[in-house]
């Protein structure tokens, strides 16, 4: 019973296992927006790899600083659904960059931004970063000199090396006043998503100022432009001056030590800090001869020497703080007081801490509108990571938190529904192979206890199969088990066959004796089982 089982359990893994589920085949959306990229049809007309060199003060190698990182469209490495395809970055360990230029620009004022796009780190993340930026609107861009120092209007995505782990969300500002444009960083960011599946990552800057990260569809971070990122947008509206200078007889200690303050009479300084304990039996020994020991009768002196009594504890030294020589430390010296000082009180000039006076901000302004941020002409993703293979797919840059959310249920939440899936397969297709391993043992266990005995059913069914059975029933059940199931016949098949020792060959005068004589095999409770003979094959 326990082998029918273990065999119809692990038949039901294969089934299960050997499922296919129906393909899905990629279709193009047909939602709309300012910019929506899905790397379908003639990518390379929309997308152009940079090559352009970085400018690094001190370094000259070209090789090094030039954008030399490969760029492809194609499906990834495990498909999920059929034509789907995203851009891959194909170079490790090298600056790459391409962008798209955009029909027209698009311009955020007085809108909701939505930037939203898949990313799959096809083989991880553990130094690179896998962010987009959204460039500054420029009549005169061309994509193929895309570099780190194009000017860009907002960077978001993935980043991660080290201990930095975030997600990106720095939006340029200018400064009218200044006419300074000043990068603003979000403070606490959200940290990216470390597997090799893919990962939607949404911004959304609205109106009222407000801004919200999505992670798989599943907020992240919040808040306001106004109030959560470094430096802020809007200075202060006064300033230390700058000229100010701490004034030469300014008192800024806030305690002094007592100027009529002295040393009592009885301070010893010179006092130690550890003393000898006065019970201390310095000329007592740790240890002394064991006075109820006695010098053996049998003891010769000249063949055994002198006789020592042995020692043990001196029992004095149990009833003290110790005994022997002395050596601190032991124990403190209670009249110990150490070095004397003044004691501590406020001072009657402290003046407080310094700082200086505060003047108007020269450079003050309120831009109570920084989500309208300057016009966008193209996007972009450049690049450094000690991993290639991510891929990015379904690009949304628009202005409607639906249409990002039906592309995403679209193409992100299939593509998470298949992953699952997949791993689900994974795990059962791990769950059969230990299934399978046990059985195969199990197959092997019988294989060996019934090999001879197979043997022998095969050879008796040539000639009389009914007799065979009769003399045979166990295996009779047990090739009926295994001819059940598929898998077990080929397990059983290949153990018989492979896992255990073929027969020694035997001369004809040997198979006539055999013929004669009655093999008989102890069994498991050491009882005696009588084989039948084998017979011969008929003559024709």
């Amino acid at each position: 019973m326990k082998f029918q089982i273990l065999a119809l359990s692990t038949l039901a893994l294969a089934n299960e296992a050997s499922e296919q589920s129906e393909q899905i085949i990629f279709q193009k959306t047909s939602i709309k927006a300012p910019f929506l990229e899905q790397f379908d049809g003639e990518w390379e007309k929309r997308w152009f790899p940079s090559s352009a060199k970085k400018i690094v003060d001190g370094v000259e190698d070209d090789e090094l600083l030039r954008y030399r990182g490969e760029w492809d469209v194609e499906e990834p490495k495990t498909q999920l659904i059929v034509g789907d395809k995203g851009l891959v970055l194909k170079t490790l360990a090298a600056h790459s960059a391409i962008a798209a230029k955009f029909d027209k620009p698009v311009d955020p004022k007085g809108k909701t931004l939505v930037v939203q796009y898949e990313v799959k780190t096809q083989n991880g993340l553990e130094c690179g970063g896998a962010y987009l930026k959204l460039l500054t609107h420029n009549p005169d861009f061309e994509a193929g000199k895309f570099e780190d120092k194009t000017p860009y209007t907002i960077m978001f995505g993935p980043d991660k090396c080290g201990l930095n782990n975030k997600v990106h969300f720095i939006f340029r500002h200018k400064n009218p006043v200044s006419g300074e444009i000043e990068e603003k960083h979000l403070e606490s960011p959200p940290s990216i998503v470390s597997d090799d599946k893919t990962n939607l990552y949404t911004l959304i800057v609205r109106p009222d100022q407000t801004f919200e990260i999505l992670i798989n569809n599943k907020s992240e971070k919040a808040g306001s432009l106004l109030e959560n990122f470094q430096p802020p947008v809007n200075p202060p509206k006064e300033i230390d001056d700058p000229n100010d200078k701490k004034p030469t007889d300014w008192v800024d200690e806030a305690k002094i030590k007592d100027p009529e303050a002295k040393k009592p009479d009885d301070w010893d300084e010179d006092a130690p800090k550890e003393i000898q304990p006065e019970d201390w039996l310095a000329d007592e020994p740790l240890v002394i001869p064991d006075p109820e020991s006695t010098k053996p009768e049998d003891w010769d002196d000249e063949e055994d020497g002198d006789w020592v009594a042995p020692t043990i504890p001196n029992p004095k030294c149990a009833e003290v703080s110790g005994c022997g020589k002395w050596s601190p430390p032991i124990i403190k010296n209670p009249k110990y007081k150490g070095k004397w000082t003044a004691p501590l009180i406020d001072n009657p000039a402290y003046k407080g801490e310094w700082a200086p006076r505060k003047i108007a901000n020269p450079n003050y302004f309120e831009d109570k509108s920084p989500a309208d941020f300057n016009k966008i002409g193209a996007i972009g993703f450049e690049l450094w990571s000690m991993q290639n293979g991510f891929l990015f797919d379904n690009i949304y840059v628009g202005h409607s938190e639906e249409d990002a959310k039906a592309l995403a249920k679209e193409s992100w939440e299939i593509k998470q529904s298949l992953e699952k899936k997949n791993d689900k397969a994974e795990e059962d297709q791990s769950a059969f192979a230990q299934a399978s391993a046990g059985l195969y043992k199990q197959l092997k266990g019988y294989v060996d206890l019934y090999y001879g005995q197979t043997l022998d059913f095969i050879e008796i069914a040539k000639e009389d199969p009914v007799t065979a059975i009769k003399e045979l029933p166990q295996i009779v059940v047990l090739l009926t088990l295994i001819a059940m199931t598929p898998v077990l016949l080929i397990s059983f098949l290949y153990a018989l066959f492979t896992g255990s020792p073929q027969p020694k060959k035997s001369s004809k005068k040997d198979e006539k004796e055999e013929d004669k004589e009655t093999k008989v095999e102890k069994k498991d409770d050491n009882e005696t089982e009588t084989k039948p003979k084998k017979r011969a094959p008929k003559k024709d």
